[in-house]
């Protein structure tokens, strides 16, 4: 009986394992899709002046990485909090330049470029294992953050997961306050359209293989790419279209978002607030509040008219909410 019931388990495994292989070599990522007219409106994005953005300096991470981080303004006042933006996907910490240089005066602003982004990305795209970007953040604001000062950490779009996720997990007691611009959730969040509204192209047989393979310890193939972005033909040709990632593997798509559980990831957040654009184009701007308000009570919704997913990061509301975000803090 015994050695039927280990023989029966043995083929199930190896049928199990045959079919996640299956899943997996049978679709490959296609040829880099770009467009004169991707579904995100990159016109404001490529529009702003970049003449005074401030040099990177590096940061050592824990494997000995050299994390890309821009500085603005000089140290504040001894209450003033450290706040961290984290960029969305496919691009990099530029995007926050404007935001960051409004903020100068009133916090401690770091923007970093996430492993496997911009400039010098290392391998770009990819993150050595699931969870890299938690322990990536922890380490940025164990070098950055004087001792006691209060953090503030703003995500816009998958950064906004990013957030999400680092909340639910072993760092998540290094935040004070959030603020999520138009955060991804999860692909199957009621928040979230399909394909992040055309933005994403997600290959559904390798996730599901990919995901079957984890589940059982298997991780040796999670280097493989399982989402393409459609970046614009006009970011891609211009001046900063070398430090566009248009691929993730399945390690960093992991880690750049909250866990299977996303609700239990958000119910662990602080304070936080999150500003959407009534216009966005890859996430439903009205479906936050009640899925989040399902979890936590210590949220607050601002939905911001006339403004699509990547444009929110400078709407005049969105700096309103950090200033107030930085001002309850430092009461």
């Amino acid at each position: 009986m015994l050695l039927s019931v280990l023989k029966f388990a043995a083929i199930s495994a190896v049928t199990s394992l045959a079919i996640a292989i299956g899943l997996i070599v049978t679709q490959r990522p296609g040829p880099a899709k770009s467009s004169d007219d991707s579904s995100l409106d990159f016109t404001e994005t490529l529009a702003r002046g970049l003449e005074d953005v401030p040099a990177t300096t590096p940061v050592q991470m824990r494997d000995g990485y050299a994390l890309q981080i821009r500085r603005y303004g000089a140290a504040g006042p001894e209450d003033v909090p450290l706040v961290v933006l984290i960029h969305g996907s496919g691009w990099h910490g530029m995007q926050f330049h404007t935001l960051a240089s409004a903020l100068a005066s009133e916090a401690d602003v770091v923007v970093p470029d996430l492993r496997g982004h911009g400039a010098a990305p290392g391998r770009r795209g990819d993150v050595d294992y699931i969870g890299q970007y938690e322990d990536d953040l922890a380490d940025l604001i164990t070098d950055q953050a004087r001792t006691g000062q209060k953090v503030v950490m703003v995500g816009h779009s998958s950064g906004g997961g990013l957030v999400v996720r680092m909340a639910g997990g072993a760092h998540g007691a290094m935040i004070d306050r959030a603020v999520l611009l138009a955060p991804f959730l999860k692909h199957n969040a009621a928040t979230t359209r399909r394909n992040s509204g055309g933005w994403a192209r997600v290959l559904v047989r390798r996730v599901i293989g990919l995901s079957m393979l984890n589940a059982v310890g298997v991780r040796a193939l999670n280097h493989l790419t399982i989402i393409q972005f459609d970046m614009p033909r006009a970011v891609l040709d211009g001046p900063l279209g070398r430090t566009a990632t248009t691929a993730y593997s399945y390690r960093l798509n992991s880690s750049f978002a909250p866990r299977s559980d996303f609700l239990g990831d958000v119910a662990a957040l602080p304070p936080f607030a999150l500003v959407v654009g009534a216009q966005d184009e890859a996430f439903v701007a009205d479906a936050y509040a009640p899925l989040m308000r399902s979890v936590t009570e210590v949220g607050q919704y601002h939905i911001v008219p006339n403004v699509g997913h990547l444009d929110i990061v400078d709407a005049p509301q969105t700096l309103a909410v950090i200033q107030e975000a930085i001002d309850a803090v430092r009461q």
